[in-house]
């Protein structure tokens, strides 16, 4: 099979397209024939040696993939070769073919494509687990979403509005604040404005309920600023390169928390939790009340292209590999 292979954690262009044997599945696992498979910021910290999660070299990056099984492993009930899938995994999505333990394997119902369902489970994953599970959103509150162009943010930006909350959207550029509107903000800033501060507490005196970051640097400094009593900052992840230094008097002034979200951590610790979230996506995408942007197409051989685009932060939405 064709795969794309880190040797080394030298970075995005020392990885290369090369010829592996199939894998094979062990018990509990299923071999999926890759149709395509999702973009994430966390590979390019992956292949960089840098991720939460190390993986012995050589390996083959991409966590999140669609297909069909190809082949079972022992004692692999509720799923038969041929059938449509989702799957998320700690590596390997970038190849033909991919392992993937079956409890984090999902059947996909008529009417989602590949591309869809490739885009889907990290971002929304997040987005539904950190706004439900940690931050506790509830209907009639506001949510500031920063980074509101990129995959996360704007599946942050239509899971708070699935959950009736009010959301204000931060973008840079043009393009990625009609975006954002489009996904069903109901007010969008530039992040690049100086008085992006005043705007915030102009469109919410009493401050945000929920700041859902995955920017940090200064967008963080934003959050602490304009966070209501209360409130809670979900520290999802670090785009701008900068990991804030959280001033915990702030916090405490206001009662509010900053709160940590890494939902791979549940795959392992809450593995029907991820799966019955996942499964509610996916009915809200079949339903017509979620959609996943999907902004470009790969091929498997311009992997690195497009790790390149997302850390130079040309990206919009998803973007997703066709194998």
């Amino acid at each position: 099979m064709r795969a794309i292979l880190c040797r080394s954690f030298d970075g995005i262009d020392a990885l290369e397209l090369a010829e592996l044997p199939l894998p094979q599945p062990a018990e509990g696992e299923v071999r999926v024939r890759v149709r395509a498979a999702g973009v994430n910021f966390a590979d390019t910290l992956a292949v960089v040696g840098r991720y939460q999660e190390k993986p012995p070299l050589p390996f083959v990056p991409g966590m999140e993939l669609a297909g069909e099984v190809d082949a079972l492993g022992h004692g692999v009930d509720g799923l038969e070769v041929g059938d449509r899938v989702v799957a998320v995994v700690d590596h390997g999505a970038f190849a033909e073919f991919a392992l993937a333990r079956a409890q984090d394997v999902v059947r996909l119902p008529d009417g989602v494509d590949d591309a869809t369902a490739a885009a889907f489970p990290i971002t929304y994953g997040t987005a539904l687990g950190a706004l439900r599970w940690r931050a506790a959103l509830k209907e009639g509150e506001t949510l500031l979403v920063h980074g509101a162009g990129g995959g996360t943010g704007l599946a942050a930006v239509e899971c708070g509005c699935l959950l009736g909350a009010r959301v204000i959207a931060t973008a840079r550029g043009a393009d990625r604040l009609v975006l954002a509107r489009r996904h069903g903000a109901a007010h969008v800033l530039d992040a690049e404005d100086p008085a992006l501060v005043h705007k915030i507490r102009e469109l919410a005196p009493r401050g945000v309920d929920v700041a859902f970051d995955t920017v940090g640097g200064a967008m963080f400094d934003v959050s602490l600023k304009t966070i209501a009593w209360e409130g809670r900052i979900l520290v999802i992840g670090f785009a701008s390169g900068q990991v804030p230094q959280i001033p915990a008097n702030i916090l405490l002034v206001k009662n509010a928390a900053a709160i940590g979200f890494y939902w791979g951590s549940y795959r392992r610790r809450a593995p029907r939790q991820v799966r019955h979230g996942l499964e509610e996506i996916l009915d809200g995408i079949v339903a017509g009340r979620l959609h996943p942007e999907v902004s470009q197409v790969y091929p498997l051989s311009k992997v690195p292209q497009a790790l390149s685009d997302l850390t130079g932060r040309r990206a919009r939405g998803k973007l997703v590999i066709r194998t």
